[in-house]
């Protein structure tokens, strides 16, 4: 049984300057993260030249494809008719991107037929989760 969904999409890095660049983008559902959704850009687009990775809730970014979404480090937004808007805040500043709808949509729809909306509850392992809490830091 599929556990993990992972889809490459083009995503647009918006930056001051005019030229705009396109970097290809990860995002990753893990089953066992019901919850949550991640992000990752690859090293070549990041000013630390390692892979960075977001993880937000996975109804903010399907709420974010209709209206404005999110107050914190994730927020996102319709952008036009065919792109939708996620901008990353950090200390260092923003990072915004713009990925086609269609893509979000594509893998809202795969990670609802793994986990279906309202139902993520069914998938975690309060067993394990408790287990990890009771045992504390490292």
């Amino acid at each position: 049984m599929i556990t993990v969904i992972e889809q490459a999409v083009q995503a647009r890095l918006v930056a001051t300057a005019p030229k705009v660049e396109t970097v290809p983008v990860t995002l990753c559902y893990d089953r066992a993260d019901p919850f949550a959704v991640r992000m990752a850009f690859p090293a070549l687009a990041t000013l630390e030249g390692v892979e960075v990775s977001w993880t937000f809730a996975r109804e903010l970014l399907s709420s974010g494809l209709r209206h404005p979404s999110g107050c914190g480090d994730v927020r996102v937004r319709p952008y036009d008719g065919d792109r939708t808007t996620i901008e990353f805040h950090a200390p260092e500043g923003v990072a915004i991107v713009l990925v086609m709808t269609a893509e979000l949509q594509r893998f809202l729809e795969r990670t609802s037929a793994l986990v279906p909306p309202g139902l993520e509850h069914l998938h975690l392992d309060m067993d394990h989760s408790l287990a990890e809490l009771m045992r504390g830091p490292r």
